[in-house]
């Protein structure tokens, strides 16, 4: 039997503010919801949009991280894993929900995007590390921040 293997990438934008709860060891948890959007032509050539709405879970210092500096409509890259939740109501029916657990993430777009609003304290950077210097020839012409190697880029 093949191995197997577990993988989710995700791009869209959160549709709540990150739900942070505590455990009583300290462990943060945030849990979001992320709006997917995907276009397509019918056989008629007409332009159709379907959204999917994926809930996911972050822990620790990712969880920090996301509660500081994302908020509804927040762009996000996501990489995690399926994990299906299962559990029995009070009325003894079986229920069973697919999230996502995150294992990264990436910031999409700037504040000047759209990525955030400028004034709330709580908007985040483009990227969560410092942008290093590009190669000469490879700089951005909107002022913005400068562009990595191809190689560096998630998609």
């Amino acid at each position: 039997m093949a191995a197997s293997f577990n993988k989710v990438y995700l791009m869209g934008n959160l549709t709540r503010d990150p739900e942070v709860r505590t455990t009583p060891a300290g462990l943060k948890i945030a849990k979001f919801g992320l709006a997917v959007n995907r276009r397509y032509r019918t056989r008629d050539n007409e332009l159709k949009e379907e959204t999917t709405f994926v809930d996911i879970d972050a822990f620790g210092a990712q969880a920090e991280t996301l509660e500081r500096y994302c908020q509804k409509g927040s762009p996000l890259f996501v990489e995690g894993r399926l994990r299906l939740d299962q559990w029995q109501t009070s009325n003894g029916e079986n229920r069973s929900k697919l999230n996502v657990v995150l294992e990264n993430f990436q910031f999409i777009g700037s504040n000047r995007e759209g990525g955030g609003s400028g004034s709330d304290e709580r908007s985040a950077p483009a990227t969560q590390q410092p942008a290093k210097e590009a190669p000469k020839g490879r700089e951005k012409t909107d002022g913005g921040d400068t562009f990595e190697e191809d190689e560096d880029i998630p998609f």
